[in-house]
């Protein structure tokens, strides 16, 4: 199901940047899966991005939305430095030590208001959530009985090395069994 409502968001937000076969202008449907399928699987053959060591807003500016793929994923000792980073930031004090909420969604389940891929949670711990909806246009694809604001941590975060950090740590908590990064 997951998987079903990304393709649909993606077709949506990524429509634009793909080409539709002339065949497909009689089924619009068609183009938007069509559109779809093919974002998707460009999206899962992204190559890990650069360590720029530039501030996360400059990084998100200077790259296509979808196109981010966090380069620390599933290495341990980035991810305990992202630990130290996200403790270090007070993210704990809304998503609760161990990622399992508080007064914002928890970490740790398979409902991302967003999305859970690390393009989007690069953006949206860059701006926070009211500006990542409107310097993109994006709405909530997941709901939490408890969902604060998520405040804007682009200029507080010193650069994308510990923001990747940080998003390995968050997704070194998910527990739930749909993993699409």
């Amino acid at each position: 199901m997951f998987v079903a409502a990304l393709m649909v968001g993606a077709a949506a937000l990524f429509a634009s940047a793909h080409v539709v076969r002339a065949d497909d202008d009689d089924d619009p449907e068609a183009a938007k899966k069509a559109a779809a399928a093919k974002w998707y699987e460009e999206f899962k053959a992204r190559k890990p991005s650069e360590v720029t060591h530039k501030p996360p807003l400059e990084v998100d500016k200077a790259n296509r939305i979808g196109t981010m793929k966090n380069p620390y994923t599933d290495q341990a000792d980035k991810i305990e430095d992202g630990k130290k980073l996200f403790f270090s930031y007070s993210c704990n004090g809304c998503h609760g030590g161990g990622g399992g909420g508080g007064m914002c969604p928890p970490l740790t389940n398979e409902t991302w208001v967003y999305g859970s891929d690390d393009d989007m949670l690069f953006r949206l711990i860059s701006h926070g959530s009211q500006d990542l909806q409107k310097t993109y246009g994006l709405h909530r694809i997941g709901q939490e009985s408890v969902v604060g604001p998520m405040p804007p941590f682009g200029e507080l975060i010193k650069d994308d090395d510990e923001l990747w950090k940080i998003i390995a740590f968050v997704h070194s908590l998910y527990k739930g069994s749909k993993r699409n990064w």
